[in-house]
């Protein structure tokens, strides 16, 4: 007989484990609430993916300025 061992992961929100499997609808999360809290600070703009500023941005950020003076 074959024995499944079960993989339990930490949820993102609360560190809380949970089963990371297609029976668990919320996953990676441990509960619609802990997946509704994280989908409400993506929706506050809360968490952002960093962009590092080109050059030719920099300077039509700088010339903006100087003409709003």
């Amino acid at each position: 007989m074959v024995t499944i061992k079960k993989r339990l992961v930490a949820c993102p929100n609360c560190s809380k484990l949970s089963e990371f499997a297609p029976s668990n609808a919320f996953r990676p999360f441990c509960s619609e609430r802990c997946k509704l809290i994280d989908l409400g600070l993506w929706a506050s703009e809360q968490y952002a993916i960093p962009e590092a500023i080109k050059p030719d941005e920099l300077a039509n950020e700088f010339s903006d300025d100087f003409l709003k003076q």
